[in-house]
């Protein structure tokens, strides 16, 4: 049977590590980090995840702030907040919770935050940045794909990584990081063909394409490590229930490794938004201390 990676408890120890050295930071600094969140609208799955990010931003010792704008909110309001989150030096870190009304621009809104501040890792500078093999603020559920890989193994050298599925979010972000790690890296999606055989050859099969249960037991080669991005509701015996794109019960008896869901990823993306909260806070006070000294 698999190691269960368990997501929980890697992203506890992850926070635990940002609060400590947040309490170092405010020696140094004498600032506290500061996380902005903007949430546009009433979605209920949104809430609970800016309610999630506050309750943990709070644990690792920032200021946790939150701007809750009704659903009918224009572009130029929206922007207007944003920019003037740009300009307010006691916010480190700022995150618009996607999905927004279908009014706004998402491109735009991402474009405008300030890479420095973009704790989400998606201003197509650090996109850019992350591609070419430069420091970046990365998404952070690649992010913490990555941390709980290497929690399995911490020289990915010379490992096939096959990842499904080519979304901005996930797809593409982590099969940079892979390459970064000197992974042999492929992408499989909608068009690829006989994606099976594909993911019967990798050593690390990351599956984020949304999709319940698409990933079987005869698709994974025997030791592979599994991470499963994805969470699906389903209807199980007249009950909700949420699912992965890999087949739990069918794959768990093959792979050497595999992530739950949930309890797996979930929990390490917030916990990679605090670490990228306190990452920016640094690069930004350093930078305020060498203007100042020069």
């Amino acid at each position: 049977m698999a190691h269960l990676i368990d997501g929980k408890k890697i992203a506890a120890s992850l926070v635990e590590q940002v609060a400590q050295e947040t309490i170092a930071f405010k020696e140094t600094f004498n600032i506290q980090p500061g996380l902005a969140v903007v949430l546009v609208g009433d979605d209920p799955a949104s809430q609970v995840y800016v309610r999630n990010k506050g309750r943990r931003a709070t644990e690792s010792g920032f200021n946790s702030i939150e701007h809750k704008l009704p659903v009918d909110t224009s572009q130029e309001t929206l922007n207007a907040l944003v920019d003037e989150l740009n300009n307010d030096a006691a916010v480190h870190g700022i995150l618009v919770q996607l999905p927004l009304p279908s009014q706004l621009n998402e491109d735009e809104i991402i474009a405008l935050i300030s890479p420095e501040k973009d704790v989400d890792g998606f201003h197509p500078l650090n996109v850019g940045a992350l591609a070419s093999g430069q420091d970046a603020l990365v998404p952070c559920t690649p992010l913490g794909c990555m941390i709980m890989l290497q929690a399995q193994k911490s020289d990915l050298s010379g490992l096939h990584a096959v990842v499904i599925g080519r979304s901005n979010i996930v797809g593409k972000p982590i099969a940079a990081l892979l390459l970064k790690a000197n992974c042999t890296v492929t992408i499989v999606h909608s068009r690829s063909r006989d994606i099976e055989s594909i993911c019967r050859n990798a050593d690390i099969l990351v599956a984020a394409v949304g999709r319940p249960e698409m990933v079987k037991a005869n698709w994974v080669k025997p030791g592979a490590i599994v991470i499963d991005v994805g969470i699906n509701a389903v209807e199980r015996e007249g009950k909700r229930k949420l699912v992965g794109d890999v087949d739990f019960v069918d794959v768990e008896s093959v792979a050497s490794a595999i992530t739950p869901v949930p309890g797996g990823v979930g929990p390490m993306t917030i916990a990679c938004l605090m670490k990228n909260t306190l990452t920016a806070a640094k690069h930004q006070m350093a930078k305020v201390k060498s203007v100042d000294a020069s």
